[in-house]
């Protein structure tokens, strides 16, 4: 796990590294720059596989220079086949074989690629530069472009100066709390979406963007639920074994949930006996480590717990704007620093359950989807009659969403405002950046699945992958997802919609997997998430610098909002009469990004 960057600006070397140092946190065992060619190279190494110096990066093989962030999950099995067709290696290391690779099959090389990754490839023959990210966008990719000059780093932070605000991107973030790609929060910087690979042709100073894997059309399988479990286990088993391959400690992060205990058992019964992590919460609202303990000793896991108290996430506030760069409002990311944080004295590498939820039906809008779709079965003009006799009263602030559900032409139009919205604080809604997200509407027709559609094209690239990201290489941590296994995610799509939901049993391949190493009994209790007190904080440890930030002179700063609806949330959030935390918190964090970023 690592940092990269290339660039044709004319810079010096020591500019180059003072950039590098501004994320140096992605990888702080080395840091190397190499100038050739017009070019500048920068590589910030996180030691993972074959710790010499001899795989340090930026890497040279007959013509090529590559800087690369992640990890080839099976680059011993792309290593043998490169082997069979008479090449040699001087390293053990995937950044070889990668670009070894590419040598031989040219781009072609990212079709056999399973991992999480985002490198660039200087081609001399060619001259052209070569740019590939993963298929589901676990490891980012940024780019600044203008007339031919570019800078393409993992994180936003180190590219050019004197950026200009993106005001298309802020209203795109007040909506859903994340900056999407292909946008990032400054003009003329760009994130290469998922599954795309990215030509830099020097010689006519222009690039192309071309898609090299992406969801397709469901067709559904007709095996029987106990041979798909079966198929889905050995899956899994297969996805976690890959992701164990390690030159320095590794571990597992465990809470009381299920796709976290059913990786962590997983793990521990393929190595023998793994670290797992936990942190818990004075707040009995948040806390699951008493759970996720009982998982342990069940699984027999060697298991290290953190209890937290309210000081130690509030002081971690200013670590969130360190660690993102852009403006992003997910809090839940506070307890993802805070776990890093804690785990990082023990283990570099850790396995996760992200990415369970958005397969197999986990989250609760899965269930809100259920029950709204029976309205759509009433005729548009009596829904939108319906609309207008909402009462207030007993719905309070959740009214106006339920009256704006009533009045949408289409599900669609109902799932995609899941992600972004189901009422608005912006003087002027413009959907229309939904268009790079367009196709869940034509790969199912199943409605759920549609809904899981977006999320992952959505919701889990850019604020899951990025949440984990950031808040991991904060604390130089690798942490590695099975259920992100592209394998994972098309079988998971390609089954019926019953075997992972079903009633109200969400996730349920998955549950009678883990009944297989926990009893259903000890797990099957209601999932209380990864949150913070955050209606509380406001209220009180963070009042003051809520009222400081969320002012008239510093609300005007921010073009498309509507100051009176916000400024009427924030009093009747402090008077506690009603909770607008995940929507004052927005705004409190694009403000102080405006601040800290001048």
């Amino acid at each position: 796990m690592c940092g990269i960057y290339i660039t044709n600006l004319p810079l010096s070397k020591s500019e180059i590294e003072l950039k590098l140092k501004k994320i140096q946190f992605r990888g702080p065992d080395f840091l190397g720059v190499v100038q050739k060619e017009n070019l500048s190279f920068g590589h910030l190494r996180l030691s993972i596989i074959d710790l010499d110096k001899r795989s340090n990066q930026p890497f040279v093989y007959k013509g090529l220079t590559i800087v690369y962030n992640g990890e080839i999950y099976n680059f011993k099995e792309v290593r043998a086949e490169l082997i069979t067709l008479g090449y040699e290696f001087k390293t053990t290391s995937d950044t070889e074989v990668l670009i070894i690779g590419y040598h031989e099959w040219g781009k072609e090389v990212v079709q056999k690629l399973n991992g999480m990754f985002a490198f660039a490839i200087h081609d001399k023959s060619k001259n052209i530069i070569f740019c590939s990210r993963d298929r589901i966008g676990v490891k980012p990719f940024y780019y600044y472009w203008e007339k031919g000059q570019f800078e393409i780093c993992s994180q936003i932070q180190p590219l050019s100066k004197n950026k200009i605000v993106n005001q298309e991107a802020v209203s795109i973030y007040l909506q859903t709390g994340y900056v999407p790609s292909p946008y990032s929060i400054y003009e003329n910087i760009f994130k290469l979406p998922p599954g795309c690979n990215l030509i830099i042709d020097l010689e006519n100073q222009s690039k192309s963007i071309e898609k090299y894997w992406d969801l397709k059309k469901v067709k559904t399988v007709s095996w029987s639920y106990q041979e798909a479990k079966e198929k889905l286990h050995n899956l899994l088993k297969d996805a976690v074994k890959i992701r164990l391959q390690s030159d320095v400690p590794l571990g597992s992060f465990l809470s009381g949930g299920v796709d976290s205990a059913l990786i962590s058992a997983i793990a521990n019964k393929l190595t023998g006996g793994v670290k797992t992590f936990t942190i818990g919460f004075e707040d009995p609202k948040y806390d699951e480590s008493k759970l996720a303990k009982k998982f342990s000793d069940i699984i027999g896991t060697d298991h290290k717990e953190t209890i937290c108290n309210p000081e130690d996430l509030i002081a971690l506030v200013p670590k969130l704007f360190e660690a993102y760069g852009e403006p992003f409002a997910d809090s839940s990311a506070i307890p993802s620093l805070l776990l890093n944080k804690t785990t990082k004295p023990d283990v570099t590498v850790v396995l996760s359950g992200d990415g369970g939820d958005e397969s197999f039906f986990g989250y609760n809008h899965f269930e809100w989807s259920k029950i709204f779709d029976y309205f759509f079965s009433i005729p548009f003009f009596l829904r939108k009659a319906f609309s207008f006799f909402i009462p207030y009263q007993i719905l309070g602030k959740r009214a106006l969403a339920v009256k704006n559900i009533f009045k949408f032409k289409t599900f669609d139009n109902f799932i995609e405002s899941v992600f972004i919205g189901f009422s608005s604080f912006l003087l002027v809604r413009d959907n229309t950046w939904l268009k790079h997200f367009d196709s869940f509407k034509s790969l199912s027709k199943d409605k759920l699945q549609k809904l899981a559609d977006l999320n992952i094209k959505l919701w889990l690239e850019n604020d899951s992958n990025v949440k984990v990201d950031r808040a991991s290489m904060a604390y130089s941590v690798e942490v590695r997802s099975p259920f992100l296994d592209y394998r994972i995610i098309e079988f998971a799509r390609a089954l019926p919609i019953s075997y992972r939901i079903k009633g109200r049993k969400r996730k349920r391949i998955l549950k009678d997997i883990l009944n297989e190493y926990i009893p259903e009994a000890i797990f099957e209790v209601p999932k209380k998430g990864f949150g913070i007190p955050l209606k509380t904080w406001i209220r009180n440890e963070l009042r003051a610098e809520f009222i400081e930030h969320l002012n008239d002179k510093e609300l005007k700063k921010i073009e498309n909002l509507n100051i009176d609806l916000i400024k009427k949330y924030l009093d009747k959030h402090l008077s506690g009469e009603e909770d607008y935390s995940s929507y004052l918190w927005r705004i409190y964090v694009l403000i102080k990004w405006m601040k800290l970023n001048g």
